[in-house]
């Protein structure tokens, strides 16, 4: 797709938000909460039985903006508070975000009350503060609230920041399967960092749970941009740059447009609200969401932008959402605002168009997924050629001798490339979306790991390496077996394989084949007669393990028998080891190789008797 074809849709999708009722029924609740004049914080729950529809609104007392603290909070501070309803955000490859000071502190005042609303409310709320008591009642709601699968949380001003982190509190108790909840502000502040912003976004459904309804007239939405004006240098990590997240619908008096952009609506917010002296009642945010749905619902959005004969879709598509609030130069004019629409205009494009390429580049699944599947078919058909030609994989991929095995070296690099970006993937997605993500694709994993890390093993030994399990492992294969371990431990499943599959299984430990090597090593440490005797010894008690450790697999069937073909770095191990030990050497493992029959007959048709 060229640039030419690339256009934003805003303006379209504002009449569609703006027609769905929801921000009438959510600004109604608002409008009706009556302030406690014991709390700063206040709510209103409102149930609509017929439509299974809850709407909790907050309220925060005395909210006038210069009052208002940009001072953040660090996600670690709070962990050391024991303050832990938005530890789920954090991942290990993502440092600490930050949130409004100000704000956290008051839910922080409030949470236990929070904590009774939520278990009262949310049915698929879960139990993860039942061991704690609460004492204290919910003053503000005289009626209890019910459970209800659709939920509608809103504030405004002051009790939108409430709002969103009452949302968020809840998005880590929602199963994959359940409706989340829709947070609504309306002209609302900015509550967190870049950090946070991104912890969001890595939730391919949480950004889309908050909706923020902003006029272009409000300068409250604004209050920290302006504080922050100044060089990233100059600005205290208390005090660094506030980011939005999830969906902008700005409005002026007449229409409305939709951004999801967070660098668009931060440059829209610096540059696009008016006056900051201006006088703005709440009430204004009851008559505009009401004008702007009668304006919908009679399809009233036509635009009088300007020519635009020779711009691109995306110039002309920002260029009309401009339109929309307000931001034009004949309207600047008549307003006598010093605005700079052309480079403003300029910036969002550049904005869109950055936006759009990281988008393109951003690791999907499911859109490799075909030939990921390719790559694990011709592997599979090449584990089978091997098969056939009595040597196995492993060993014909370590001795490198024809096209075939030259040819699965791009096999291997396109699995291993996909799979690294996987597990990368999961590890920075919040805790549970991430938990969520890899059981999906656990299976998938196991199986490529099995396949695929024997022949980086092989290709590791072949140049000359050693110890990989603990030298030289990617990091990617032990967070694979990790989280297999941890799948099957919660579900106290088994790793054994069936006796009736034992022929077509892969063996389960995939790091078998570098212990195969490391025992091979040890058998020439005991033949070479530079030695020393505690070398020696080192070497036999290694042998000694590893003995036991493949008796292990073999009573588990857990190992594929094509470790007992001719040519198999396996069957070189046992004929140097069963040489060193000599002919009266008995163990469980020596019976079980003394007969051809044992392994591949019996053990391949799963009959063997193991005692």
């Amino acid at each position: 797709m060229t640039q030419s074809q690339f256009f934003s849709s805003g303006f379209q999708l504002a009449p569609f938000v703006t027609s769905s009722g929801l921000l009438r029924k959510a600004w109604d609740v608002n409008a009706g909460i009556v302030p406690n004049v014991e709390e700063r914080l206040s709510w209103k729950v409102c149930k609509e039985p017929d439509k299974d529809l809850t709407i909790v609104a907050f309220k925060v007392t005395q909210d006038s903006s210069p009052n208002l603290q940009p001072e953040f909070v660090s996600s670690s501070d709070l962990r050391e508070k024991n303050f832990r309803h938005f530890e789920f955000l954090s991942t290990e490859k993502k440092p600490p975000f930050s949130v409004n000071n100000a704000a956290v502190s008051l839910f922080y005042e409030n949470h236990q009350r929070l904590d009774q609303l939520k278990s009262e409310h949310c049915p698929w709320y879960n139990d993860i503060l039942s061991s704690k008591s609460s004492s204290l009642s919910i003053r503000n709601e005289p009626d209890r609230v019910k459970s209800s699968p659709k939920l509608i949380v809103t504030g405004h001003a002051l009790g939108g920041p409430i709002a969103s982190l009452f949302t968020l509190s809840l998005l880590d108790s929602i199963g994959s399967g359940k409706k989340r909840p829709l947070c609504i502000t309306f002209g609302s502040p900015l509550i967190g960092d870049k950090r946070l912003q991104e912890a969001i976004s890595r939730s391919s459904t949480w950004n889309s749970c908050f909706l923020h309804f902003v006029s272009v007239k409000d300068p409250l939405p604004r209050q920290f941009i302006t504080k922050h004006t100044a060089p990233a240098a100059v600005l205290s990590p208390q005090t660094s740059a506030y980011m939005p997240f999830g969906t902008f619908l700005l409005c002026s008096d007449q229409y409305s447009t939709c951004f999801e952009n967070p660098d668009s609506i931060l440059a829209l917010l610096k540059d696009s609200i008016h006056d900051q002296n201006q006088v703005f009642q709440s009430v204004d945010y009851g008559n505009m969401v009401e004008s702007l749905y009668r304006k919908a619902i009679c399809k009233d959005f036509t635009a009088q932008a300007e020519d635009m004969t020779d711009s691109t879709s995306m110039h002309a598509s920002i260029s009309l959402q401009l339109w929309a609030i307000g931001l034009t130069p004949h309207m600047q004019q008549q307003q006598q605002q010093n605005i700079d629409i052309k480079t403003l205009l300029t910036n969002l494009e550049e904005l869109e168009y950055e936006l759009i390429i990281q988008n393109g580049k951003k690791f999907d699944p499911s859109r490799k997924l075909n030939v990921v599947k390719i790559d694990m078919a011709l592997l599979e058909w090449y584990k089978k050629d091997s098969k056939n030609r009595n040597i196995g994989y492993y060993d014909s991929y370590k001795k490198m001798r024809l096209t075939s095995d030259q040819d699965v070296v791009k096999f291997i690099r396109n699995l291993i490339n996909y799979w690294e970006k996987m597990v990368e993937e999961a590890e920075m997605k919040p805790q549970k979306e991430g938990a969520a993500f890899r059981t999906r694709w656990l299976f998938g994993g196991t199986n490529y790991r099995r396949m695929v890390e024997p022949l980086v093993i092989a290709q590791y030994y072949r140049d000359g390496g050693k110890d990989y399990v603990t030298k030289a492992r990617p990091k990617h294969f032990k967070q694979l077996e990790e989280w297999l371990k941890e799948e099957t431990k919660a579900t106290s499943g088994s790793n054994n394989t069936s006796r009736n599959n034992v022929e077509s299984i892969l063996t389960m430990d995939s790091c078998f084949w570098a212990y195969v090597e490391e025992a091979l090593l040890s058998c020439k440490q005991l033949e070479d007669v530079q030695s020393s005797l505690m070398e020696k010894e080192e070497a036999t008690r290694k042998l000694f393990e590893f003995e036991k450790y493949v008796y292990g697999l073999l009573t588990n069937y857990a190992v594929s028998p094509e470790i007992f073909l001719a040519e198999s770095s396996y069957m070189t191990w046992w004929n140097e080891y069963k040489a060193i030990k000599g002919t009266s050497y008995s163990s469980a493992l020596a019976r079980f190789m003394s007969n051809a029959y044992y392994y591949n007959v019996q053990y391949v048709g799963g009959t063997y008797n193991f005692d």
